[in-house]
């Protein structure tokens, strides 16, 4: 390339380059400081001064009115209202203070929810059924809890009526399916959710996180869209650990503090969160997140809950003739079911904090029979787990139903709900998925109850030979 074309192609690019920057901005008048897009088109006068029609048509008219002439004005340099300045002093700097950004043409916004695409609340319960064994109560209360929190979202500026938030509290023992149920629930319906642990949780400016690490987990569960996260679940577990500690005289950095700090939180306000980090820090960029429209679902076990739900049933039922014994709700397995917001705040939760989650609800111990259920039924049932990776190694395996109630007595017998049936599966499979590789003649697998009360072994058949059984 010559060095001619070089230049040319230098003077074109500046060139566009000024148009660009002038399509963004608009003209000012030098007098009345109006800006064109509210004066009209600009009148535009040596070094670079632009006058609107109506100060160009004052000025003649004053121009008129004092005697003076065209030729006059110029020969003094300029319009007799600006004043006797130089014109060519103003030459550095005039156009830029002449120019004023042009504002963008705003962009229609398109809903983030539609209320046609929300599943209705029997759809949603349908959709927990497949993957949650039992709890339809819990399942019934948090399908309607949900639909009524989107359908508020949807129509938020639809009139003047404003519907409150659903925020809701979940009490069951350990083991009963209250995180995965959460879980669940946020997969379906493929909205942005923050799980998060409130043991973790102090007062500000103490180690650990602080309050709004649980919104900026929300913020980045949605991928740093603010819009998106201020439509999403934040589910806060272990709720119970931040009661009120009985009888401390230290401060309680990770009890009443926190509850009162998540206040504000739970109602709706506006929150600074770090994008990209859950602490805050000099180096990292900060934004606003508005937890108005953000579903809070909070979950805990409460242990020892239900000996102040005995204590005051027993208070109630222990005076005269026909007085219950003290021991009558003693083998009462869902004595839970029977919680009221008094015996919560005996538990240690305060009353501004339980004022703010209006739905409060409680999950069912699991039974032997809901153990063997869960065993088997969901779609990513436990067996069908084990079944899935023998069956990659070309075996099959099967249980009988006997092993499956005597896997959900041992499961019950460990009091930590369904999460003991891993354990036991773990144990009494970890030879046969040890041995099976060894053997490529292996066919078959049959679980049976005596293996699992260690009396017998498996019942293992081989492959080409279905009369052959021998037992290991």
């Amino acid at each position: 390339m010559s060095e001619n074309e070089k230049n040319n192609d230098l003077i074109n690019n500046t060139d566009t380059k000024q148009e660009s920057h002038q399509d963004e901005y608009e003209d000012i008048c030098y007098i009345c400081r109006r800006p064109e897009s509210v004066a009209g088109k600009m009148v535009k006068i040596p070094n670079n001064i632009c006058i609107c029609h109506d100060c160009m048509q004052k000025t003649f008219d004053g121009m008129n009115a004092s005697g003076f002439g065209m030729n006059d004005m110029m020969n003094m340099g300029g319009m007799p209202n600006i004043g006797m300045i130089n014109l060519s002093d103003m030459q550095g700097f005039m156009p830029n203070n002449q120019k004023l950004k042009k504002k963008k043409p705003k962009e229609e916004k398109k809903p983030v929810l539609d209320i046609k695409s929300i599943p209705a609340p029997h759809k949603i319960k349908a959709k927990l059924d497949d993957y949650v064994v039992g709890q339809d109560y819990a399942k019934k209360v948090i399908s309607v809890a949900v639909y009524n929190h989107y359908k508020r979202v949807a129509t938020d500026t639809m009139d003047d009526i404003e519907i409150e938030k659903s925020n809701m509290l979940m009490i069951g023992p350990t083991g009963c399916g209250k995180t995965y149920l959460v879980k669940t629930l946020a997969r379906l319906l493929d909205v942005p959710l923050a799980i998060t642990d409130a043991t973790s949780l102090t007062e500000a400016g103490y180690i650990g996180d602080d309050i709004e690490s649980v919104v900026s987990k929300l913020l980045a569960a949605a991928d740093n869209d603010v819009e998106k996260a201020e439509h999403g679940i934040i589910f806060i577990d272990e709720i119970d650990k931040i009661a009120k500690k009985k009888n401390t005289n230290q401060r309680d950095v990770s009890g009443e503090s926190v509850q009162q700090g998540m206040l504000k939180l739970l109602e709706g306000a506006e929150v600074e969160v770090p994008v990209g980090a859950s602490s805050k820090n000099a180096m990292v960029p900060m934004t606003m997140v508005n937890t108005k429209n953000i579903l809070f679902i909070c979950g805990g076990a409460f242990p020892g809950l239900e000996e102040i739900i005995k204590e005051r049933l027993n208070k109630e039922a222990s005076i005269g003739f026909k007085a219950d014994l003290k021991d009558k709700y003693d083998k009462e397995e869902n004595l839970i079911n029977q919680v009221t917001v008094e015996d919560i705040k005996k538990f240690g939760m305060i009353p501004e904090f339980i004022g703010r989650l209006p739905i409060i609800f409680t999950l069912d111990a699991l039974t032997e029979d809901m153990l063997v259920r869960i065993l088997a039924e969901p779609k990513n049932a436990i067996i069908k787990q084990y079944q899935k990776l023998l069956a990659l190694d070309e075996v099959k395996l099967d249980f009988e139903d006997a092993a499956l109630h005597a896997i959900a007595k041992k499961a019950k017998e460990k009091k930590v709900g369904a999460r003991a049936l891993r354990a036991i599966i773990e144990e009494f499979m970890l030879d046969i998925m040890y041995e099976i590789p060894k053997d490529d003649n292996i066919g078959s697998v049959l679980i049976t109850e005596d293996y699992i009360e260690k009396k017998g072994g498996p019942v293992i058949m081989m492959r080409g030979c279905p009369e052959l059984e021998q037992k290991a």
